[in-house]
C-alpha cells in the first residue's frame, strides 16, 4: 500500500514538470497574465451622497424670563398649540408682593415731589421779600444772597424729587412686566416636541432664560440638514431634487428639494463640510425631528453611454507596457483625458479616452477607440508585458 502512494506522488510530480516544460517551450501562457473587465453600454448617473438629520423648518425654544416655581403646565409632549396660547404659569406671589412695594415707593416719590415744590415756592417768596427790602436797608446783602441760595437749592430739590419719581415709576413698570412674564404663551402655531420642566419645579433666570418647551412650527414641512464634503459641494445647485431614506422606513424613498447650501464651513478632524438644507413635505407625519437621513442627489445623468470600469482607469501599466505609450498619448494627459489599456489579440494596447461623468464604479466614455465588449485591463502580473514569455502561475508547488 505504501509503495502505491509513492508511485502516485512520482507521477504527479512528473506531470507537473511536463506541464511547466510545455508552457515554456510553446511560448503561450498556460493562464491569463491580465485581469480584464468588459466595456459595457447603458445608463449612468453621477451622484452626491451625504448623511444628515431631519428638523422642523422653524423651531422655537420657549423659556421664562423670571425666576420662580412652576405653578401650572397647560401643554405637554406632542400638544398642538396656537400663537398666544398659555402654555405655563410661574407662581406670581413673590412678584406681586414686590409690585405692591414698588407701587408704594411710587406713591411716596410723588408725595416727595409735591413737598419739594412747596418748599421751593416758599424759598422763592422769601427771596423776593428780602430782595424788595434791600433798597430800604432793612436787610443786608448777605441776607439776600442767602435767600437766593435757599431758593435755588429748593428748585434743585424739586428736580431731584422728579428724578426719584421717575425711578420709582420705572421700577414699578419693570415689576409689572415681570408679573406678565409669569404667564408664558406660545409665540407660534405648532406642536410641542420637548418639555423640560414639571409642576413644582423651581426655575432660575438669573443668568439665562431656562428652557421650558421646544415648539416646532409645522411638522408637515420639514428640512434635512446634511453635511456635504468640500469635494462635492460645487456640484449642488439650489432647486435640485434629492432623495433620502430613514431607518424607520427602510423600503421607502422620500423626495425633497435643495433649499440652499450654506457658506459657513464645518471642520471636524481636518475634514471640511458644508450644510446643505433640503426642503421636504411630510403630509403623513412619518418623518420625525432628529431622524438620520441618507441623502442622494443625482447631479448628472446619461441615458445610454459607453461605460468603462473605474478600476481600468486606475490601472498602472508595467514598465514594459509603458514603452508602448506614444508621444501623442503622453502629450494629451489632461483632467478629462485618460489612458486605458485594452487586450487585443492577447496583447495590451493603450487607448486615449475622453471621459465624462462617473457613478463611482463606472465612467462615461465620450471619445476614444473603445467599444462595448472590449476587454480593458484592470491588473497584471509582474511577468506581464508585450514581450512576456507567458509563464503560467501556480500556487502551492
Amino acid at each position: 500500500m505504501k509503495r502505491n502512494w509513492i508511485w502516485i506522488v512520482l507521477l504527479v510530480a512528473a506531470g507537473t514538470g511536463a506541464y511547466f516544460a510545455f508552457g515554456r517551450s510553446s511560448g503561450k501562457p498556460a493562464g491569463s497574465l491580465y485581469e480584464t473587465v468588459e466595456v459595457s453600454k447603458g445608463p449612468l448617473q453621477a451622484r452626491v451622497t451625504a448623511t444628515g438629520a431631519l428638523a422642523a423648518t422653524v423651531t422655537v425654544v420657549v423659556g421664562t424670563q423670571v425666576s420662580g416655581r412652576v405653578q401650572q403646565l397647560m401643554a405637554d409632549f406632542n400638544s398642538p398649540v396656537k400663537k398666544g396660547q398659555v402654555v405655563a404659569r410661574i407662581d406670581p406671589q413673590l412678584i406681586e408682593a414686590d409690585l405692591a412695594q414698588k407701587r408704594a415707593n411710587h406713591l411716596a416719590a410723588r408725595a416727595n415731589v409735591a413737598k419739594a415744590k412747596v418748599v421751593a415756592a416758599d424759598a422763592r417768596r422769601q427771596y423776593e421779600r428780602a430782595k424788595s427790602l434791600l433798597p430800604k436797608k432793612f436787610v443786608s446783602d448777605s441776607d439776600v444772597e442767602t435767600a437766593l441760595a435757599n431758593a435755588e437749592a429748593a428748585e434743585a430739590g424739586v428736580r431731584a424729587a422728579d428724578g426719584a419719581l421717575a425711578q420709582a415709576r420705572a421700577a414699578m413698570r419693570q415689576t409689572e412686566v415681570n408679573l406678565g412674564f409669569t404667564t408664558i404663551v406660545s409665540p407660534i402655531d405648532g406642536v410641542v416636541i420637548s418639555r423640560t420642566v414639571d409642576v413644582g419645579q423651581t426655575v432660575a433666570a438669573a443668568f439665562q432664560a431656562p428652557t421650558l418647551f421646544t415648539i416646532a412650527e409645522d411638522l408637515r414641512k420639514m428640512q434635512v440638514h446634511c453635511n456635504v464634503s468640500e469635494a462635492d459641494v460645487g456640484k449642488l445647485i439650489t432647486g435640485m431634487t434629492a432623495t433620502f431614506a430613514v431607518d424607520a422606513w427602510p423600503n421607502e424613498r422620500f423626495i425633497g428639494t435643495i433649499h440652499e447650501v450654506r457658506f459657513a464651513p464645518q471642520t471636524l478632524q481636518n475634514v471640511v463640510t458644508y450644510d446643505a438644507v433640503i426642503d421636504v413635505d411630510n403630509p403623513e407625519l412619518k418623518l420625525k425631528p432628529g431622524m438620520t437621513a441618507n441623502v442622494t442627489v443625482v447631479v448628472a445623468e446619461r441615458p445610454d453611454v459607453v461605460r468603462i470600469p473605474n478600476s481600468a482607469l486606475r490601472f498602472r501599466p508595467t514598465s514594459d507596457m509603458q514603452k508602448l505609450l506614444t508621444p501623442e498619448i503622453k502629450a494629451e494627459q489632461k483632467p478629462d483625458r485618460r489612458t486605458a489599456w485594452v487586450l487585443r489579440d492577447e496583447k495590451p494596447a493603450p487607448v486615449l479616452l475622453r471621459v465624462g461623468i462617473s457613478d463611482g464604479s463606472s465612467t462615461e466614455v465620450i471619445q476614444g477607440d473603445l467599444q462595448p465588449g472590449d476587454k480593458v485591463i484592470t491588473d497584471a502580473t509582474a511577468a506581464a508585458g508585450p514581450n512576456a514569455a507567458g509563464t503560467p502561475r501556480f500556487r502551492g508547488f
